[in-house]
């Protein structure tokens, strides 16, 4: 890969030689590897028995989750944040297990609308919950340094099951809590 990035400076016009850039390729190489690991990892290998039995009916939510994606239409970053919540119908999951599984999903060529539904797939796979949702509200640099730069738009997704999608009432208080306007 670090080929590849020296080629493609050399493309834009860039010296690959200079100063500046003679470590570029190695550490462009290194920061693609890592915003793409998500590649290498399996749901199995993150959850790794972090079920425990509850006998609660209460909604499990956490929220603001950072973000971090390559939108895959323009290799640019998208960044914000994840609420997750769940009514568990037999176990909950260990909480920072929730932040990993969003990070696994950040962590390749995305889309927001894409990833969200990836997450809330997942999570309702390991947990069977009466009910899941996930909302990502991000911003996308694609939209704001190229194409109609606008700075200040962001993009609000969700993905909802069970409860969430089949009671209005369990998804209004999933919006409140995570402070969404439903």
């Amino acid at each position: 890969m670090d080929r590849l990035f020296r080629d493609l400076l050399k493309a834009i016009g860039e010296d690959p030689n200079r100063p500046g850039l003679k470590k570029t390729p190695e550490r462009a190489s290194d920061a693609m590897k890592f915003l793409t690991s998500g590649y290498d990892q399996e749901l199995k290998d993150i959850v790794k028995g972090a079920l425990f039995p509850a006998d609660t009916d209460g909604m499990v939510i956490v929220k603001d989750i950072e973000c971090y994606s390559l939108c895959e239409h323009h290799l640019l970053p998208f960044f914000g944040k994840v609420h997750v919540g769940y009514i568990p119908r037999k176990h909950v999951i260990g909480l920072s297990k929730i932040a990993r599984i969003v990070d696994m999903f950040a962590r390749r060529l995305q889309v927001q609308e894409r990833m969200g539904q990836q997450i809330c797939d997942a999570l309702a796979s390991v947990l069977k919950p009466k009910g899941i949702g996930v909302v990502i509200e991000a911003n996308h640099l694609c939209m704001m340094m190229r194409g109609v730069e606008k700075q200040h738009s962001s993009a609000v997704t969700s993905s909802v099951k069970g409860l969430f999608k089949e009671d209005a009432r369990t998804r209004q208080e999933f919006l409140q809590l995570i402070g969404q306007r439903g």
